[in-house]
């Protein structure tokens, strides 16, 4: 009996063969290797939707994504909180100055005397008269900072701006009553120093 031959053995060092792998033909790494049949075409059965030669379009009315719409202009709010600024800062800044103007003609025993009545306000009449105007202004634009702020907060065009407008605008009378009597009691104070 004869024994089988092994199979030869490489040099030392040299990397041995790749073993073929099985695949399909047109496949990388197919080896066709004996005994093996090669799978057949594939093909579409009998009665099958066939794909389009350019393949499939779009979707006539069906679902798209839909538009982004720009960012909303911020200029609403920029006006509300224009006019709440004008009404909760500059308003009682001139009914400061008009205050200490009327204290300053008007003297503390008078205020003390007369509390009803407003004829001890008569030597400052022009001061009054413009006290009572820059209220009336502040009045009118905390009203509109209140609804420009409401609108803007609602479309969300400023909304940061517009809430803030309207608590400034609600804070403004506050401010204008608060500036105009403490300064009409420094004018006051003043009036009555003795002069040296």
């Amino acid at each position: 009996m004869t024994e089988p031959t092994p199979p030869p053995v490489p040099p030392y060092g040299a990397a041995p063969a790749p073993a073929p792998q099985p695949g399909y033909p047109g496949q990388s790494g197919y080896a066709g290797q004996p005994g093996y049949p090669a799978p057949p075409a594939y093909t579409a059965p009998p009665g099958a939707y066939a794909v389009p030669v350019g393949g499939y379009q779009a979707p006539v009315g069906g679902y798209t994504v839909p538009p982004v719409a720009p960012p909303a202009s911020r200029m609403l709010g920029v006006f509300a909180l224009i006019a709440a600024l004008l009404a909760a800062v500059v308003a009682p800044i001139l009914g400061g100055v008009f205050g200490f103007e009327i204290g300053t003609r008007v003297r503390a025993a008078d205020f003390e005397s007369a509390a009803d009545d407003l004829s001890i306000l008569s030597p400052a009449r022009m001061q009054v008269l413009w006290a009572e105007i820059a209220f009336w202004s502040g009045t009118v634009l905390g009203v509109l900072a209140i609804v420009l702020g409401i609108i803007a907060t609602a479309k969300r065009r400023g909304r940061g701006l517009g809430i803030f407008a309207m608590v400034l605008a609600v804070l403004g009378p506050a401010f204008f009553f608060i500036a105009t009597f403490v300064m009409m009691g420094v004018g006051t104070a003043t009036s009555t120093l003795p002069t040296i």
